[in-house]
């Protein structure tokens, strides 16, 4: 990306512009254009083409879920840790993990908007509501995964991604959940395992709004998105070779 840009400052230069220089400057503001898609985070990487129906959703304000019954020895937890699209990609692969579904919590609005949200006003965390099955997947692998797969040191921010509603986040749904992360996060903090101390909240579970239909399953449906492509894929694929013995079958990618 370097020699592109000494290419393009070159180019910007020169008072002539020849048309042998044209098929480059094309590949350079290809390239560039793609690097700001990058770094831009989850809002700006879904494309108009892709809106229509975020769109039309978004002036309909979704509606507030009931809140997952702990029927049949099934236990739930809402975890924020950036991006949706990531964590839920992640956390859907966890054998035990019944269901991982993107919303908004811990705000002070009521129904918001993914783009209400994303303005930082409302007060919600992008999160995922997990239901498991604690007979299959023990709740500190839960706070593992969560933990390991996401830089908690970081406060309202998570790569490219920033704003209180990218807050490392658990909202737990019981005082045992409540005392099991304080407790973990304790430890994880005396082992070091991170240079800087974790900033993650641990609070009380009060409401949780799915989010639009456009972002469930994000990263299965849409493999060839950038973000998805370049920032997603690889932290799946470093979990999935990090959590080998605690992932489902996997089913086959889409080509």
């Amino acid at each position: 990306m370097n020699s592109e840009l000494n290419l393009a400052y070159t180019t910007r230069d020169k008072s002539v512009m020849t048309i042998s220089q044209l098929p480059l400057l094309f590949f350079i503001g290809l390239s560039l254009t793609t690097l700001f898609a990058l770094i831009s985070g989850c809002e700006k990487s879904v494309s108009m083409e892709d809106r229509p129906v975020a769109l039309a959703e978004e002036l309909s304000q979704p509606r507030e879920t009931p809140v997952a019954q702990e029927d049949g020895g099934l236990e739930v937890v809402t975890l924020g840790s950036g991006c949706f699209w990531c964590t839920e990609a992640v956390f859907r692969e966890l054998k035990g993990v019944k269901s991982a579904v993107s919303g908004y919590s811990g705000g002070k609005v009521d129904n918001p908007t993914y783009k209400a949200v994303c303005s930082g006003t409302t007060g919600h965390a992008e999160v995922i509501q997990v239901t498991f099955d604690p007979q299959q997947i023990a709740f500190t692998d839960i706070l593992k995964a969560f933990w390991e797969t996401h830089d908690p040191t970081t406060l309202n921010r998570q790569g490219a991604d920033v704003g209180t509603q990218y807050r490392s986040a658990i909202f737990y749904h019981n005082e045992k959940q409540k005392e099991e992360a304080a407790s973990y996060k304790k430890q994880l903090d005396a082992s070091g395992q991170f240079k800087s101390p974790i900033v993650t909240e641990i609070t009380k579970f009060e409401k949780f709004y799915p989010a639009e239909n456009y972002h469930q399953d994000y990263f299965k449906l849409n493999p060839e998105n950038q973000y998805c492509q370049y920032v997603i894929r690889p932290k799946l694929e470093k979990f999935r070779s990090k959590f080998a013995d605690k992932l489902k079958k996997a089913e086959p990618e889409k080509e």
